[in-house]
């Protein structure tokens, strides 16, 4: 006899089960604050567009606007 999918015993360490992770939190910016990046280096924050969804920032020759939610910056 067939077991259903939905009488199938899960085992905890299966990946399937596993809920769903938290967003890490979205970092703040303001004006003049210095900012990393892995491949532009050293930056500061110009501007800041709406609630901080995008930042201007200046890596000492190219500025770039990022959007600060998917960006891989962080604060110094």
């Amino acid at each position: 006899m067939k077991q259903s999918a939905g009488s199938r015993r899960h085992l905890p360490s299966s990946p399937f089960n596993r809920p769903a992770q938290e967003a890490p939190p979205v970092e703040c910016f303001d004006v003049g604050d210095r900012v990393s990046h892995d491949q532009f280096g050293l930056g500061r924050i110009l501007a800041v567009e709406g609630d901080n969804d995008a930042v201007l920032i200046d890596f000492s020759g190219p500025q770039g606007r990022n959007l600060s939610r998917y960006s891989n910056f962080t604060k110094i």
